[in-house]
């Protein structure tokens, strides 16, 4: 007689993700759903790869422009630890990036330290190479493959401690972009899990015709989800923050100049 159903064992990797899953459900995390036009930015990115033939990634400029603006909104950039308010004075960023392991794909975090003082050129080569960089175990590119040696039924517990120390924020960071939605066609949002204290959610581009004033055009926009955490974080503080970030990342200033 057929079970009807087929059996196997949780990988580590699935284990992990939960185990995250589960710190962040205990957090006061409010969400900033926004639609912003990346017409600018992403024709100099078009333009930019007609006249050398380098593709430049859409994702390393959302990370650089994060960087640039929470940099002026240290505020942000912080996280508790016990009774204490921790700012770190460095922007960290980790990028989620997927990737293969024994036939399955997990997402796993990169690590961009000091992104503020980096240029887009910079940011764009780590993301492509780490997309390449091949690795046999998760925590390859964070150089955090330690995490494995954990046993599964710690893992949560693991978290929770993690989430509040010092060296560990330091070293990973409390801000993480994802772009997750770049793979959808139609116009969609998402809303994210994970212990940091702002995270940025890249999700599809749709293509819309707008009146600019004077004639109708075809513009491209962006659904982006900007999640913080409220135990740091307060509505209009996020609300100045997420106007800023908006505007830069519709301007492709920061593209301009680098």
């Amino acid at each position: 007689m057929e079970k009807g159903y087929t059996s196997e064992k949780l990988s580590f990797n699935r284990k992990m993700v939960a185990a995250s899953a589960a710190g962040t459900a205990r957090k006061s995390t409010f969400h900033s759903l926004a639609e912003v036009d990346i017409t600018v930015p992403r024709r100099m990115i078009a333009e930019h790869f007609e006249k050398t033939g380098e593709k430049l990634s859409f994702t390393a400029y959302i990370v650089y422009c994060l960087a640039q603006v929470l940099y002026q909104h240290p505020h942000l950039n912080a996280f508790k630890s016990g009774n204490r308010l921790i700012t770190l004075d460095d922007i960290t960023i980790s990028v989620l990036v997927e990737r293969e392991f024994n036939g399955e794909k997990v997402p796993e975090p990169m690590i961009i330290k000091k992104a503020q003082e980096m240029t887009y050129s910079e940011i764009n080569d780590k993301i492509r190479a780490a997309k390449t960089q091949q690795a046999s175990s998760l925590g390859g590119l964070s150089n955090s493959s330690w995490i494995r040696l954990i046993p599964g039924f710690l893992l949560k517990i693991f978290v929770r401690i993690a989430d509040r120390n010092i060296k560990l924020a330091k070293r990973y960071g409390k801000v993480a972009v994802t772009a997750v939605g770049m793979f959808c066609r139609e116009p969609v949002w998402f809303i994210p899990h994970g212990s940091g204290t702002v995270l940025i959610t890249v999700g599809s581009i749709e293509k819309k015709i707008v009146f600019n004033g004077k004639s109708h055009e075809e513009r491209e926009f962006l659904c982006l989800t900007g999640s913080f955490d409220h135990d740091i974080v307060d509505g209009v503080p996020a609300a100045r923050f997420m106007n800023q970030f908006l505007e830069t990342v519709k301007s492709g200033m920061y593209m301009r100049g680098d």
